[in-house]
């Protein structure tokens, strides 16, 4: 059995209703649900958020002890840490992908948002897709199986 877990930063748990303009009209619910019901055969797809970093470089040690492969939205922490940085060196150094995703395209945001401290360890990154983003992260997830 392939473990999945989709981990989620903060504001994250307020899609729907927060800048829907930038995020969309999905709801938190409805992304957990949508994510949840696609999983193959095979897989278990574990999807949560918190506001709190510990609690997300938590999961992410908890990732590498159970040889789960990670879909990351790390929100707001994508640019400055580095704690969670290095939680995602331990999940990548143990052979573990892990995809770092954005619902909307950093890039083509406020200068702040231009940097990510966690792409330079992530096995990936997909931005700017809506949630599709997520999706897309489990596919490429599959196809490196």
């Amino acid at each position: 059995m392939t473990s999945i877990l989709v981990l989620n930063g903060p504001n994250l748990s307020r899609l729907g209703s927060r800048e829907p303009d930038v995020y969309g009209t999905t709801t938190w619910s409805e992304l957990s649900e949508s994510l949840s019901s696609s999983a193959e055969s095979g897989e278990s797809i574990d999807v949560r958020q918190t506001n709190d970093e510990a609690e997300l470089i938590g999961w992410l040690h908890e990732a590498a002890d159970t040889n789960a492969e990670v879909v990351l939205n790390p929100a707001a922490f994508t640019h400055y840490s580095y704690a969670l940085r290095d939680a995602v060196a331990v999940v990548t150094s143990a052979g573990l992908p892990v995809v770092e995703v954005h619902i909307s395209n950093p890039h083509a945001r406020e200068e702040f948002r231009h940097t990510s401290v966690i792409s330079g360890v992530a096995t990936g990154v997909i931005a700017g897709f809506g949630v599709d983003s997520y999706h897309l992260a489990l596919a490429a997830l599959r196809a490196r199986r």
